[in-house]
């Protein structure tokens, strides 16, 4: 399990239970490259029969084939739309469009719709507003947790975007969901420690991208395991301390970036029958858990 959860986005997560009854649907910025492990569980309670639209960003840097993957089954969720986008199209520009077919207008409510945008932090969302309004509005940066308030943004006589701050949830209990949430950069680096999250990639890229690793460092063939494969990049790419040895701390930086900065090329780190059957995991070690502790507190009574 895994715990990153400052203070301010507890704040964000009780003033979003209070505002949600006051607007018409809810948009959660998903990163394309784990759409599964970036959706908000306390996001999908909260919002019950809202019409949601879930937007995934970063398409560029995610894998195509998987993606399509994704946005079929998150479309099968109920009241749910999906929007791909990034920063290299104007997709965003047909979330107005996409908000009204979702709330038609009625003869007796307010042309106006007021939508409310969420998603865990790093994930694009100031960006994507700030490109939409075509204006500096919400503060942007390559680290997690920088929007801190709620703030309301016209977009057009027709939609207001109610801004909250990035939002994660207090225990990520999916641990491969927390190492891909601290590889794209959703949880500040150093919440973990940065070897273990390049281990967890690097084994990943050799499951399921080994080929992006040959064209981009060239190291033929591949090593079988994920230090031997930091320590082949390493010595490629010149990260060797004194005494020959590996500076693991650097490599594994540098994987992290080349990753996130999208130089390994479109990856999806998560596919939704793969995602499905951790969720189902974690309900099991949940399940077991629950009852080995009513076990103890059953043991107690008799007592």
């Amino acid at each position: 399990m895994i715990q990153w959860y400052p203070g301010h986005m507890h704040k964000a997560s009780k003033a979003f239970s209070k505002i949600l009854p006051q607007v018409d649907l809810v948009i959660e910025v998903l990163d394309a490259r784990l759409p599964g492990s970036s959706e908000n569980p306390m996001l999908a309670r909260l919002r019950r029969d809202k019409p949601c639209i879930k937007l995934l960003n970063k398409s560029d840097l995610s894998d195509p084939g998987q993606l399509a993957q994704w946005v079929a089954c998150l479309e099968h969720q109920n009241l749910v739309k999906t929007l791909v986008c990034s920063l290299g199209d104007n997709s965003i520009f047909e979330l107005p469009k996409l908000c009204r077919a979702l709330v038609p207008r009625r003869d007796n409510r307010r042309s106006m719709i007021y939508a409310m945008i969420a998603g865990i932090p790093n994930v694009g969302k100031s960006t994507l507003i700030n490109r939409l309004a075509a204006r500096r509005i919400a503060k942007t940066g390559n680290e997690a947790a920088l929007t801190r308030m709620q703030q309301r943004i016209e977009i057009s006589s027709e939609l207001t975007l109610i801004d909250t701050p990035g939002m994660l949830w207090p225990n990520i209990e999916n641990e491969a969901s927390g190492y891909r949430l601290a590889a794209t950069g959703a949880i500040r680096d150093t919440a973990l420690e940065i070897q273990e999250v390049a281990s967890f990639v690097a084994e990943f890229l050799l499951k399921t991208y080994p080929e992006r690793l040959l064209q981009r460092y060239g190291i033929e063939p591949l090593p079988q395991t994920a230090i031997e494969l930091l320590e082949a990049i390493a010595r490629n790419r010149g990260c060797i301390v004194s005494g020959g040895r590996v500076d693991l701390e650097k490599v594994s930086r540098l994987l992290i970036n080349e990753l996130r900065s999208g130089e390994l090329g479109g990856i999806c780190m998560e596919t939704p029958a793969g995602f499905a059957a951790e969720c189902e995991q974690v309900e099991v070690i949940r399940a077991d858990k629950a009852a080995r502790k009513e076990a103890r507190k059953a043991l107690r009574h008799k007592r």
